[in-house]
């Protein structure tokens, strides 16, 4: 299989929607409110990211990737500055996600690994990401990359839902 990464651009928004969109069904059944998953909708995703493009991308630092397979986006990662006051110096992974059919292919670890150089690129030595609390398979993916749990945790408000995750942090001055 033969995967082709590349700097996503607003033509991309339905595509990386479709993406996230799957990813959500993939991993959150059981995890999350079932209304809020059923609340998913990939024409909505896709028509707020065209919207927040500008605002979304006006930060050089940041990195917004696509994974294509024959063409198709099937794979998609963000990362960006530190939006968490905890850790202002930091880079974070804001989002990975892989449609689900082809989990275990090696395309998120071509995402992740894209990321991290991005963000050691930029000139940062550490980062975070957030994990969903009780997603063991994300946690593991992490884990094997080198992002470990540091106890840090936050409550993410979707509506009326609120999703309590992990932060997982890398040192990436040490190879993953």
């Amino acid at each position: 299989m033969d995967v082709v990464l590349r700097a996503a651009t607003p033509e991309d928004a339905e595509a990386v929607a479709t993406v996230r969109v799957a990813g959500w069904w993939g991993a959150y059944p059981g995890l999350l409110p079932s209304p809020l998953l059923h609340a998913l909708d990939v024409p909505d995703e896709a028509a707020r990211r065209r919207a927040r493009w500008a605002e979304q991308h006006a930060d050089p630092r940041g990195t917004d990737l696509v994974a294509e397979v024959d063409g198709l986006v099937c794979g998609w990662a963000v990362a960006g500055h530190s939006r968490d006051p905890e850790r202002p110096q930091d880079g974070e992974l804001y989002g990975l996600y892989v449609i689900p059919r082809l989990w275990s292919a090696g395309i998120g670890h071509r995402l992740m690994v894209a990321v991290e150089e991005h963000l050691r690129a930029q000139g940062y030595t550490r980062a975070h990401l957030w994990v969903l609390d009780g997603n063991a398979r994300a946690a593991e993916f992490y884990e094997q990359h080198g992002w470990v749990e540091d106890g840090g945790t936050q409550l993410d408000r979707r509506g009326e839902h609120e999703l309590r995750e992990n932060r997982r942090v890398r040192d990436l001055a040490r190879p993953g």
